[in-house]
């Protein structure tokens, strides 16, 4: 593969790509982890301008095989076969797809044998988390890498190399007020950073923090579908709702759907939010949550917006408790490193050798007794625990009364 090489009309960000491992900033446990290891198919995950472009094509570099390049966005299933019938009949093909949760699941089947057979090196990028975007047979056939925003440090090295090596920045120089503004306003992301810059370098010589500020108004107030403010509007919407506020939780969803945010990768953060939030204080709100997804689903946009405003204003006027949350949370962590045995009384007895065993042994069945509850144990024997505490909030008060009044041993219920 020869070095990626930009002309100079091209934008900066495009103009100072990495040509080398020696150039590129951040992710350095992420490099040192893959540095020993064989080129293999990988989705690499993380924010925008976290470098995951820039590391798929110095991976590629570095495998020495052919290298081809597609946008999930303006490709389509025929480019794609394209490549695969070329990887078939020429040999191993490094594929980087770009924006990969935005391929069908078609279009994602289409990789699947290729990737299996090893035609393909794949790696995709994806700013949103695989596990709900990419199906789950070609995860499973990829290793995922998390990439995380870059540290104040990464981009203050980067700004640097911008302005020593780009022969529209040599000899600018930018101010410390206006250079710690200019790192702070990136929030780790370096395609920002240097888009800003850029703008900024038409003023004279010396960037100051008025020019600056000027250049940041002209891009930064713009929440765009590549996602420059994206997990900043998405966090406000969350943050909104969470905190009752259906009116702000609405402006922030018409600033998504105005940009033309994928609807359903709406409803999904709006089902999470159901159950991290609302939890037991409104269990209805999963169902609607979810009603909302499938009807979305089926009727589309723009009609979906009013499906989207329905689950987003009532999720944000419910009660919210996030015990339920809190409690797989404290469970998962309190499991590990242990090995937990399951009381003999709770196993299951589903043949003779089980029975003879103790298997089910003792075991007392609640519907037997009045109120449809029998005082036993269910905690192993060597384990005193609690995870779930119920708040006093909407529905979930109920839960919390019942679960007094049954009074069990080493529970506290306030």
């Amino acid at each position: 593969m020869q070095d990626h090489l930009f002309s100079p009309a091209a934008p900066l960000p495009q103009r100072l790509r990495p040509s080398s491992f020696e150039e590129f900033h951040g992710q350095q446990s992420l490099i040192d982890q893959l540095a020993g290891k064989k080129p293999h198919s990988m989705i690499l995950y993380g924010p925008p301008g976290c470098g995951k472009t820039t590391l798929a094509l110095l991976l590629a570099k570095k495998a020495t095989l052919p290298f081809r390049s597609l946008s999930a966005v303006a490709s389509g299933v025929k480019e794609l076969r394209d490549v695969i019938e070329e990887a078939r009949k020429t040999g191993r093909i490094l594929l980087f797809v770009d924006e990969i949760h935005r391929f069908s699941k078609s279009q994602q089947d289409a990789l699947l044998h290729a990737v299996e057979e090893g035609w393909l090196v794949l790696i995709g990028a994806t700013t949103e988390n695989p596990s709900f975007e990419v199906i789950s047979p070609l995860l499973s056939r990829c290793q995922v890498y998390k990439l995380g925003a870059l540290s104040s440090e990464d981009l203050d090295r980067i700004l640097e190399r911008a302005l020593m090596q780009d022969s529209l920045l040599k000899g600018k120089t930018i101010e410390g007020e206006a250079r710690e503004a200019l790192i702070q306003f990136a929030g780790g992301d370096a395609r920002k950073l240097l888009r800003v810059v850029e703008i900024a370098a038409e003023e004279p010589d010396i960037i100051t923090l008025e020019a600056l500020n000027k250049s940041i108004q002209n891009f930064a107030r713009q929440y765009d579908r590549a996602g420059e403010n994206h997990y900043d509007v998405i966090s406000a919407f969350i943050k909104s709702m969470r905190g009752s506020d259906p009116d702000a939780a609405l402006l922030y969803l018409a600033i998504m759907i105005d940009a033309g945010a994928d609807p359903l990768f709406i409803a999904r953060r709006i089902i999470i939010f159901a159950s991290e939030d609302v939890g037991n204080a409104a269990p209805q709100g999963l169902q609607v949550a979810v009603s909302a997804f499938q009807a979305l689903e089926r009727v589309g946009m723009p009609e979906g917006r009013i499906i989207l405003a329905q689950a987003v204003t009532f999720l944000a006027s419910c009660p919210k408790s996030n015990a339920a949350y809190r409690g797989i949370d404290a469970a998962l962590e309190f499991i590990q490193g242990k090995r937990i045995s399951v009381p003999n009384h709770l196993r299951n007895a589903p043949t003779t050798t089980h029975r003879k065993e103790g298997a089910g042994k003792g075991y007392k069945y609640p519907h037997e007794y009045s109120g449809h509850y029998v005082e036993q144990e269910y905690m192993p024997d060597d384990i005193r625990a609690q995870f779930y505490f119920p708040t006093r909030e909407g529905q979930e008060v109920r839960l919390l009364e019942r679960l007094r009044m049954l009074s069990r041993k080493d529970r506290k219920y306030e």
